[in-house]
């Protein structure tokens, strides 16, 4: 799987970007904010990958931060939100718009958006809003802190591998976050276990 790609910025779009590392030219989807990023980046340019992968196509979805990534990730979670509507609504709004337009249940913000329709805002609002919660400082955050996603991934990963299954994994990580707010990978794991 790949996490991230990082090389010299050959070509910069609104909505694309390649990227050449070792040879090889990357095209690599983006949104507004990535590329508002992108244009005040250094070369070499770093973008944070999510690998789309249908049986007729095979897409690259970049972001200029994990945080970005992890909010895309939640919001093509959602039955009715594909990777292109999750890539419109993130250049049509700033991420922290976005969690904030959930946060309120905001409907007419939401449904602002290109393609996004009265069911699939409301949708998005009852799946997401306990998901998304305030964190401290000048971002919000995916459940509570940046690194609690991906600690809570990797736990999850790791559970998956251990032969459980995806829906069981993801409902008892669920109520350990709420329990455990700052547990440790392990510590999630060793909780789940005793769970599942």
């Amino acid at each position: 799987m790949i996490d991230y790609i990082k090389g010299e910025l050959v070509e910069l779009t609104p909505t694309e970007a390649v990227i050449e590392t070792a040879g090889i030219g990357y095209s690599i989807l983006i949104s507004l904010q990535s590329f508002s990023s992108l244009q005040q980046a250094p070369n070499p340019a770093i973008l944070y990958i999510h690998h789309y992968l249908r049986e007729d196509e095979e897409l690259y979805y970049g972001f200029a931060t994990k945080d970005e990534r992890a909010l895309f990730r939640l919001l093509i979670s959602v039955s009715g939100i594909g990777a292109g509507t999750a890539r419109m609504m993130l250049s049509s709004m700033t991420s922290d718009e976005i969690r904030d337009a959930i946060i309120a249940s905001d409907v007419n913000k939401i449904k602002s958006i290109k393609g996004i329709g009265l069911k699939t805002a409301q949708r998005l609002i009852l799946e997401l809003k306990d998901k998304i919660v305030k964190g401290s400082g000048d971002n919000m955050s995916v459940i509570g802190v940046k690194t609690g996603l991906e600690t809570i991934e990797e736990a999850a990963t790791a559970l998956v591998m251990l032969g459980f299954t995806k829906a069981n994994v993801s409902k008892a990580l669920s109520a350990i976050v709420k329990e455990y707010p700052g547990a440790s990978v392990e510590e999630l794991i060793k909780f789940a276990l005793k769970r599942l």
